[in-house]
């Protein structure tokens, strides 16, 4: 198998803006660590590049072309092995697009990465909440030898951050992660809670704090829209369910930043990484519509 080489979100026929002149900035983030069941996420962000490329520029929805956007593909970040050193090299990376005042959206990588970049914009943003679409809480306190492993990514932030968290699509936790769910008040949007048609988001959504950054796990989708992930839990969000959160989202809090991450792609297959591009393509569109201001 193959890895492609990096192009811009887009493709060559979407222009890769300057970083000075973008709305929106992609972080391609390769890292991947100690992964509890599939491997292969440091892959993933050429993979959901590769993919973006096949996109139509037409936005099916609005009939307006999300490329008008413009968009600055960084080059890929290949930060250290070594888990505390990588939450520090992505803090980095995110804080300079965040501190310019663009939309940052990072590509995994395994969800470890998501420390990094939801630490930068904690520092921007105090009153800053996390949406987080994920077949898991993420709320072990250490993992596979590390507290900055994908499984412990939501326990750092309730913990170390101090942030508002709601899991979207939960439905695979354990004893210890169910404890911190009572002592910390979180309130899960279980999958199995949540309805089969278009959900009330709006309702869910109405504790949140005024600023969010949305983290989305694939396996937070059901394998069968995502296959491709290291962890697929049957019975998640399809992939309609997931767009009407992210426009919700948009409409009512301001989103500063987002992640689309733990893309395992299989050989033979393209629908995982396909998917995980148009769920990247709708943030950017319903963040950053064409035609309007920062």
């Amino acid at each position: 198998m193959t890895d492609p080489a990096w192009m811009p979100f887009g493709g060559e026929d979407v222009p890769n803006a300057s970083f000075e002149a973008a709305r929106c900035v992609v972080m391609p983030i390769c890292y991947e660590n100690a992964p509890s069941y599939g491997a292969g996420s440091a892959r993933g962000p050429f993979y959901i590049l590769e993919a973006s490329a096949q996109l139509e520029r037409l936005d099916e929805e609005t009939l307006t072309d999300w490329a008008a956007v413009p968009i600055h593909t960084a080059a890929p970040l290949f930060p250290a092995d070594k888990p505390k050193a990588m939450v520090r090299q992505v803090k980095a990376a995110a804080a300079k697009v965040l501190s310019a005042q663009k939309f940052l959206l990072s590509l995994g990588g395994d969800h470890a990465v998501s420390i990094g970049t939801i630490a930068a914009a904690a520092e921007m943003f105090p009153d800053l909440g996390v949406v987080q679409i994920d077949a898991h809480l993420d709320l072990r306190d250490v993992w596979n030898g590390s507290r900055f492993n994908h499984g412990c990514v939501m326990r750092r932030v309730v913990d170390d951050l101090g942030l508002f968290v709601l899991p979207v699509g939960t439905r695979a936790l354990a004893a210890e992660e169910l404890e911190v769910v009572r002592r910390k008040k979180i309130r899960p949007l279980w999958a199995h809670r949540i309805a089969a048609g278009d959900p009330a988001w709006a309702e869910a959504i109405e504790n949140l704090p005024p600023r969010i950054y949305l983290s989305i796990d694939l396996d937070g989708l059901d394998p069968s829209a995502v296959p491709g992930t290291g962890t697929p839990e049957p019975g998640g969000l399809a992939y309609r369910q997931v767009l009407s959160l992210i426009r919700t989202l948009c409409r009512e809090r301001t989103l500063v930043a987002a992640d689309v991450v733990e893309l395992a792609p299989i050989a033979g297959s393209h629908v995982s990484e396909y998917t995980a591009a148009r769920i990247a393509q709708k943030i950017i569109h319903s963040r950053c519509p064409p035609g309007e201001g920062r």
